[in-house]
C-alpha cells in the first residue's frame, strides 16, 4: 500500500470512528506493520495542526480519533446547541407554559405548581436557551426564572403580553363543582 492510499485509508476508517481505535486494530485493518501506522498517523496529526485545521487527530485512551480544535470550541458548542431540532418533552413543555404565564418564578415554585421536580426540566430549558436566570426572590433568596427573547422568537411573539389568554383552556368552572361534588358523595 502506498503513502497516500495509507493515509487516505487511515483517514477514511478515522471518519467513521465513535471511539478511539488503536494503532493496532489500524494495522490489522489495512495490513500494513504497526510501526508504519504509527507514523503515518503522527505525520497526519502533524500536517493538519501545521495547516490550521478546523479538526485534529489526537491519540486518546489507547486510540486514535478526530476531534474538532479545542480553540474553535464555542462555534461547535453553538452549533450544537443551537442545531438541535429535538423537540422538548411534554414535561418541558408544560414547564415552559409554568414559567412563560407566571413569569419571573423560582424552580421551587414552578415545582409546587406542577407538582413535581422540575430541576432536570429547568437545565434543559436554560441550555436551550428558552429560559434565563432574571433575578433573585427577596423573602426566600431563590433564583428567578423567565422566558427569553429566543422564546419569543420561537413563538413568533413580540413580547410576552402576546401569549394567549388561559381562561379559555381552563375546566368550566361549574363542571369542575360537579366533578368535586361527584367524588365527595
Amino acid at each position: 500500500m502506498s503513502n497516500l492510499e495509507l493515509n487516505r485509508s487511515l483517514e477514511a476508517i478515522l471518519m467513521v470512528v465513535d471511539e478511539p481505535v488503536s494503532e493496532i486494530i489500524l494495522a490489522q485493518i489495512t495490513e500494513t506493520p504497526t510501526e508504519t501506522v504509527v507514523e503515518t498517523l503522527n505525520s497526519l496529526a502533524r500536517e493538519y495542526e501545521a495547516s490550521g485545521r478546523g479538526f485534529e487527530l489526537r491519540q486518546v485512551s489507547g486510540g486514535w480519533r478526530f476531534y474538532s480544535h479545542p480553540d474553535l470550541a464555542p462555534v461547535v458548542e453553538k452549533f450544537v446547541l443551537d442545531g438541535q431540532q429535538s423537540r422538548l418533552t411534554q414535561a418541558a413543555l408544560e414547564t415552559l407554559a409554568v414559567i412563560a404565564y407566571r413569569q419571573p418564578v423560582s424552580r421551587a415554585r414552578v415545582s409546587a405548581i406542577r407538582g413535581v421536580n422540575v430541576e432536570a426540566v429547568m437545565k434543559t430549558l436554560v441550555t436551550r436557551g428558552l429560559v434565563e436566570e432574571t433575578g433573585i426572590e427577596h423573602e426566600t433568596g431563590a433564583i428567578l426564572y423567565s422566558t427569553t427573547s429566543f422564546f419569543l422568537e420561537k413563538l413568533g411573539l413580540n413580547q410576552v403580553s402576546d401569549l394567549p389568554a388561559l381562561a379559555p383552556f381552563l375546566p368550566d368552572v361549574d363542571a369542575l363543582d360537579e366533578v368535586l361534588s361527584s367524588l365527595t358523595d
